[in-house]
């Protein structure tokens, strides 16, 4: 559940079309679970730490492997208390996380997510035209999933990369010139 208790209705029906809209977008290539408004039917996690984004994003094959989370925002849900209650936690998960904001917000996003460390690995933002939804992805992670979900795995590598002393570069093995040969005779 979201830490804004109540959204403005013209903000949620948008929030819920966005979600539905990414939803059917990713049908070809995840089984996608979504969970609009208020509603707690895709889970991700277990026990205490039993977390519900917008949208889940499963592997279509046998194990139904977790692929991604995306959290969809709008305009008033883009602050300080819903980076530190929902994305941090998302961001935890070892798998992709994905934020959707409105195009003018795409700034305040990025800098809470710096601010609070949080990690996305894409940042798109949405705006409407009519009826029409458009996405444009505004930030993509170079990092690794791996290398950056802890502080703790960052220090790890740093220590590991100061203390490991350089191993000296092979020289290559010499070898023997090649053979001459003789050419074969000419035939008159």
């Amino acid at each position: 559940m979201s830490p804004i208790l109540v959204r403005p209705v013209r903000e949620q029906l948008e929030h819920d079309r966005v979600i539905r809209l990414l939803q059917a977008k990713s049908r070809r290539r995840y089984e996608a679970g979504i969970n609009p408004g208020g509603e707690q039917i895709a889970g991700v996690g277990r026990g205490t730490s039993l977390v519900y984004p917008d949208l889940v994003l499963q592997s279509q094959e046998r194990g139904h492997r977790l692929q991604a989370v995306v959290e969809v925002e709008t305009g008033e849900s883009v602050n300080h208390l819903e980076a530190l209650a929902e994305w941090a936690r998302f961001a935890e998960l070892r798998v992709p996380f994905h934020l959707y904001v409105p195009a003018g917000m795409v700034d305040v996003a990025r800098r809470l997510c710096e601010d609070n460390r949080i990690h996305v690995s894409e940042i798109w933002s949405f705006h409407s035209i009519g009826d029409q939804v458009r996405f444009t992805l505004v930030h993509r992670s170079r990092e690794p999933l791996s290398s950056s979900r802890t502080v703790r795995g960052r220090r790890a590598q740093a220590s590991s990369r100061k203390e490991a002393p350089r191993a000296k570069a092979r020289q290559p093995r010499r070898t023997k010139g090649a053979k001459k040969t003789a050419r074969p005779a000419r035939r008159k």
